[in-house]
């Protein structure tokens, strides 16, 4: 085994416990909203404090992450992730907390987020092949598949079987996995092309100067914001969707979590199996297409047609998979190795701040035109702008094109040695 396929096996191993108690204590927390409050509206307050520290935050610790060592930095934010989910823990075995408690802890693990991964995304090329990114990409979607899968049903287990503050526990065992994995690689940092000397505010500057110069990525990160500002909304609303339209129960609401999974596993295994060149823009804007058709196609379904439902959302996993991993993987390819941790970090900022105002609102929405409105509604503009992005030129180059931009080729300081 090549020396770049050891390093990402055990990050991978330790990431593999990490993600999984993330999203099992994650839909632990859903669960515990759902029943105890009912309401789209504290459902999407949750959703907010999740991205709204990470988004204002992004900019800034890109930048840090680009200049600090990468390694360290996924370390020191797990941690930190970690000891913030002790205390909310401790709080709940003290019974001090209430819903209130949960929503910071959201928050704080936002804070983490916003510095870890940048920091993970960043360091994936200059550990393996330009070659194998995609497939990379892949495998690392299948590990996030994998835990979507498992994770609602143990996390369905946990909420039922033990108290909030034994399930936050869980997290933090995650994390100490996920940070002792990191103790025995060695993670290399590009050669920065830029002076240590220079002030944040210019560094923030040229990680927008490195995408907006470039019509294709402008085009492809613009996209991105537009169907956020729909997606995110719509999914706060899927645990309501089957407890009040579909009339379901915890197990079902578990189920769709797990059926996403699924459908999320197929869509990284198959990147991962293929080895012909792929067009990442097409695939990008093909699903689109697929995740419109799922959210409306959900919102059109009878109350009775729960089973179709569970279908439909297996589609919208495939799709949200591919896209993902062939967004990742484009700006891994174009950016150079110094400046993604700044790019990555802008694309959540710019990504998710605009998708927050829909959050804000998207409580009253649903209450006042319905749940299944709002699906149909959202999945449609989704669909939408799907058929608009294959009509632009500068999107078709860029999916044509194999590594864009004035930087070059992604420089792999590994490349002399996994040729060997």
């Amino acid at each position: 085994m090549q020396n770049w396929k050891k390093i990402f096996l055990i990050i991978w191993t330790g990431q593999f416990f990490s993600i999984l108690t993330s999203y099992t204590v994650n839909f632990a927390v859903i669960v515990w909203l759902s029943i105890n409050t009912g309401s789209a509206e504290i459902l999407a307050y949750a959703a907010i404090a999740s991205l709204l520290p990470q988004s204002l935050l992004g900019p800034f610790a890109g930048v840090y992450v680009d200049r600090w060592d990468r390694k360290l930095t996924m370390m020191l934010a797990d941690g930190f992730i970690a000891f913030c989910t002790l205390i909310i823990a401790i709080l709940f075995y003290l019974d001090l907390a209430d819903l209130w408690y949960i929503i910071i802890l959201l928050a704080l693990r936002s804070i983490g987020s916003a510095f870890h991964m940048p920091a993970m995304q960043a360091s994936v090329p200059l550990i393996a092949p330009e070659s194998k990114l995609l497939k990379i990409a892949g495998i690392n979607q299948s590990i996030q598949s994998v835990s979507t899968i498992a994770g609602p049903a143990l996390g369905a287990l946990a909420i039922t079987a033990m108290d909030m503050e034994h399930v936050l526990l869980l997290d933090i065992f995650g994390a100490v996995m996920a940070i002792g994995s990191l103790c025995f690689v060695k993670i290399p940092n590009p050669d920065r092309m830029e002076r240590e000397s220079r002030r944040v505010l210019g560094e923030i500057v040229s990680g927008v100067q490195e995408v907006t110069r470039q019509a294709g990525l402008r085009w492809l990160f613009l996209f991105c914001i537009l169907s956020t500002f729909c997606i995110m909304p719509v999914s706060v609303l899927f645990p309501l969707m089957t407890l009040n339209y579909f009339g379901g129960d915890v197990f079902q609401v578990s189920l769709i979590e797990v059926i996403w999974g699924v459908g999320m596993l197929i869509g990284g295994v198959v990147l991962s199996l293929i080895k012909a060149p792929l067009n990442k823009v097409i695939l990008i804007n093909s699903m689109y297409l697929v995740l419109g058709v799922s959210l409306s196609g959900s919102g059109l379904l009878a109350p009775s047609a729960y089973p179709y439902f569970v279908v439909l959302t297996a589609l919208g996993g495939v799709s949200g998979a591919i896209y993902n991993s062939c967004f990742n993987t484009i700006l891994q390819e174009s950016i150079h190795p110094s400046m993604l941790g700044r790019v990555f970090s802008m694309y959540f900022s710019v990504a998710l701040l605009p998708s927050l105002l829909g959050l804000v609102g998207i409580g009253f929405f649903a209450d006042t035109i319905g749940l299944a409105q709002t699906f149909v509604l959202l999945g449609g503009v989704i669909f939408v702008l799907g058929i608009v992005s294959f009509m632009i030129p500068a999107l078709r180059e860029l999916g044509k094109k194999g590594v864009i931009g004035k930087a070059g080729p992604v420089i792999n300081v590994v490349q002399d040695e996994t040729k060997a």
